[in-house]
């Protein structure tokens, strides 16, 4: 599993483990009871969303499963222990007018300007997630074919097409600043670097990004993920087929990627207008 699955899994026995520091005697992984677990949630769930609440469930029956599996237990004391009910969040999604404002807001004088429109123009013009960001390689740029190879979840690998107008942003970084860069060892293919030459992190594209949104005057909590979920419900309302989306954005199974027919319900008003043979009164 990738580094961000296996430290969500560590942070929930974290959770788990200081909902019983409480306890006289902590109980043990193979003495621990539906009711000890029932009051840990309990305490949990006074602050932590139901979502939250479920992902945890999750990861503590994944954990005691594991335990049988290992001989440790003969029982999983989270069996009969539900999730709260949840229903299926909608992404939240950037405007092309949005996306041109947070552009705008880039000082291109700054040394990181160019680094940064590129970012932004890459996500959005490719839907990568911001851990396939983070390690695309420059040797992963097929810019005379219209593709990048993107390394996404599980190092599954699959070509993105790229579009002129976002090569052109990282042709300038790439051939006008990075270059110029005291690049480190070790780091010389990575695309994007920062000011020491080292690999991005995750933290550093949401601070940026953040960042940009305060001074563009956006009141939305923006995440590197929300140009990824405009770039698919911008192909959609443009016509492209949610196969095509799919295979873009890297999804196992369409139904992930249905649910990009949700986010604009004005778009499905205009078409069963522009469409439906009933759509007008005589």
């Amino acid at each position: 599993m990738s580094d961000n699955t296996i430290q969500n899994y560590r942070m929930d026995l974290e959770k788990l483990v200081n909902s019983l520091s409480a306890y006289d005697q902590l109980p043990s992984p193979i003495t621990i009871s539906e009711d000890d677990l029932r009051r840990c949630l309990y305490e949990l769930a006074k602050y932590i969303n139901p979502r939250s609440q479920a992902r945890v469930i999750s990861g503590w029956r994944g954990f005691f499963d594991y335990l049988i599996v290992e001989d440790y237990r003969e029982d999983n004391p989270m069996e009969l222990i539900e999730a709260p009910k949840i229903g299926r969040k909608l992404p939240e999604t950037l405007s092309l007018k949005e996306i041109d404002q947070l552009i705008a807001a880039i000082d291109l004088t700054h040394p990181q300007g160019e680094r940064n429109r590129s970012i932004i123009e890459t996500l959005y013009g490719c839907g990568l997630r911001v851990s396939e960001l983070i390690n695309l390689k420059i040797s992963d740029l097929f810019f005379d074919e219209g593709f990048i190879k993107v390394t996404g979840k599980g190092d599954k690998q699959r070509f993105v097409p790229i579009g002129p107008y976002t090569q052109k942003y990282i042709l300038i970084y790439k051939d006008e600043i990075r270059n110029h860069q005291n690049i480190q060892k070790n780091q010389e293919d990575i695309l994007f670097l920062n000011r020491r030459g080292h690999q991005l992190t995750r933290a550093m594209i949401f601070t940026m990004i953040r960042e940009l949104g305060k001074k563009a005057g956006l009141s939305k909590k923006l995440s590197p993920h929300m140009f990824r979920h405009s770039f698919a419900t911008h192909l959609l309302e443009n016509g492209a087929d949610l196969r095509s989306i799919q295979q873009m954005l890297g999804h196992e199974s369409i139904t992930t990627t249905e649910i990009y027919v949700h986010t604009n319900t004005e778009h499905l008003r205009k078409v069963m207008e522009n469409f439906h043979p009933r759509k007008q009164i005589n």
